[in-house]
């Protein structure tokens, strides 16, 4: 009988598992849930086990059909692949052996990367980025992530991770809108764009008395104010929320800019929520931005396109690391 490779997603709000079909690319089946981040660490590994045990069941196959399983985390791996460093929105992640506890649990041999890489690996391969090499990889939602795919390749520098675009340094006298940069100059890309950052902004200009649709939206919602409100603000023509997302675009352009310049991917492909903003809100502005910021002789030699996989990028991904370990 042919073997199951297992996929496993980790991320700070999302926890899903997957079983890879025999064909590269397919999923037998997928179990997603909410992860109970703010519990840990070791609540996301009980929730983990409970969805590992519910899929097996679902497929109805035993665990010793499963050649070995790949996971995508959310955050630094070491370049053994094997133990995570920390997780940047989840406590308890610290020095974490996540292959040893696959082991320990399930008898099932497993390798460690980003999510992000993961992510990119699976979109190089299967999705926006097939047939085109080198393919840069962002997703933008809680977080931001990056990865680089180079020869069918994650590339991981020293080994120990590298693509980390979200922890790029850009100067906050690029935004519009007051931000409270709490005296700094210079901010991590994520503390902008990503989609937590997008809504801890709005909220901020929402709350200095800024007339704007986003009141109406926290009053009714009786609770903090969102990315996807600020989205369905421009929507309707809200002034302010199309500047935080003018403001979103043009900062971010400048990374991406700037990691064009130093790589020159073929193919700039980006995912996550934040990707859902579209064409007309996102992507059309952005294209327009990078280009006035990348190396000139650039110009014209890249694509920045929207993801093409969905919500299971990781889990493709996930198997497909596991495929190259162990198969």
């Amino acid at each position: 009988m042919y073997g199951k490779f297992l996929g496993i997603e980790i991320g700070g709000t999302k926890l899903q598992v997957g079983l890879g079909a025999e064909e590269p690319g397919k999923l037998d089946m997928t179990h997603r849930f909410a992860a109970h981040s703010d519990q840990g660490a070791q609540e996301i590994c009980r929730q983990m086990k409970q969805g590992v045990l519910e899929l097996l069941e679902q497929a109805s196959i035993d665990r010793e059909e499963i050649v070995g399983a790949g996971i995508g985390f959310g955050g630094p791996v070491h370049k053994d692949l094997l133990t995570v460093v920390k997780s940047h929105q989840v406590n308890g992640w610290e020095e974490f052996p996540l292959s040893q506890w696959l082991i320990d649990n399930f008898e099932i041999p497993a390798v460690v990367h980003n999510d992000a890489d993961t992510a990119a690996l699976a979109e190089a391969r299967f999705g926006a980025g097939k047939d085109c090499n080198p393919i840069f990889y962002i997703t933008i939602g809680s977080g931001i992530g990056g990865g680089l795919i180079v020869d069918g390749e994650i590339y991981r520098g020293l080994g120990s991770g590298a693509s980390e675009v979200g922890h790029m340094k850009v100067p906050v006298s690029l935004l519009k809108q007051s931000f409270d940069a709490q005296g700094e100059s210079w901010v991590n890309l994520e503390s902008i764009c990503s989609g937590w950052s997008i809504a801890k902004r709005a909220d901020h200009i929402e709350r200095s008395g800024e007339p704007t649709i986003l009141t109406t939206f926290r009053l009714a919602a009786k609770r903090g104010l969102t990315a996807e409100m600020v989205k369905e603000g421009a929507d309707n023509g809200d002034k302010v929320c199309r500047q935080l997302i003018e403001d979103t675009c043009c900062v971010l352009s400048v990374s991406i800019a700037q990691m064009i310049t130093l790589i020159a991917p073929q193919r700039v492909v980006i995912g996550g929520g934040i990707s859902h903003l579209g064409e007309r809100l996102l992507f059309d502005p952005l294209r327009k931005e990078v280009e006035r910021y990348v190396f000139p002789p650039l110009r014209g030699c890249y694509e920045i396109v929207p993801a093409a996989l969905g919500d299971d990028v990781v889990l493709h991904g996930a198997v497909e690391i596991a495929r190259d370990a162990f198969g």
